[in-house]
């Protein structure tokens, strides 16, 4: 297995280097489980993106013309309940607020009365019978630390769909974990992301080639 690091300024960044090493050097694979069954993908092994300054704006990539932007903030502004709180819209077999939402809660208050020097603040997504949803949750969880009086994330996914989902994810944790930096009282720090699935599905490869090609 190769361990893939990324190290970038900001989101925007990150998302150009991931597509541009996920071309390079990404496995190609036929899926036989999962979304998109019998389409091909090309993955990283392991991915590990950190990034030092994830709240620099504009949060989502700016693309060249012509190229469909893979997101957008409007977007991102309507997911974000789906990751901070426990609503579930008709058709939603999960949202990850459902696990999240009380964990939030309970982080904030453990380093507001509890001191920042703990291991303990750590939020997971999914539980024994995620297994055997048609799509479980792909966020696993969101480890937090604070260093220097800075809020830093640590998030994992199990598979992740880096076109579409990884701009639109990762915006929506930084507004999170912002969220969660000013109710602590501390700044916001930095961010890693890790998987062991981090993708281009086959419909994606012409456009993420032609962002490479242009940026």
């Amino acid at each position: 297995m190769k361990i893939s690091k990324i190290e970038a300024r900001d989101l925007s960044e990150a998302w150009f280097l991931c597509l541009r090493k996920t071309l390079d050097e990404g496995c190609e694979y036929k899926i036989d489980r999962g979304s998109y069954p019998g389409q091909r993908r090309k993955e990283l092994d392991l991915a590990v993106v950190q990034v030092s300054y994830p709240g620099t704006r504009p949060l989502i990539p700016d693309v060249p013309q012509g190229v469909p932007p893979p997101s957008t903030m409007e977007y991102v502004e309507r997911y974000l309940p789906y990751l901070m709180t426990s609503h579930r819209k008709k058709g939603e077999q999960y949202t990850y607020g459902r696990y999240l939402e009380k964990q939030i809660a309970e982080v904030i208050r453990m380093y507001r009365e509890d001191g920042h020097n703990t291991n303990q603040a750590f939020m997971a997504v999914g539980d024994s019978q995620s297994l055997y949803q048609i799509d479980p949750p792909c966020l696993r969880m969101i480890d937090t630390r604070v260093r220097e009086g800075r809020l830093i994330f640590i998030a994992y996914f199990r598979s992740w769909d880096l076109w579409a989902g990884f701009p639109s994810n990762l915006a929506a944790i930084q507004l999170l974990k912002e969220y969660m930096a000013s109710e602590i009282g501390i700044e916001d720090g930095e961010m890693v992301a890790m998987s062991k699935g981090l993708h281009l599905y086959e419909y994606s490869w012409k456009l993420a080639k032609a962002v490479v090609r242009m940026s």
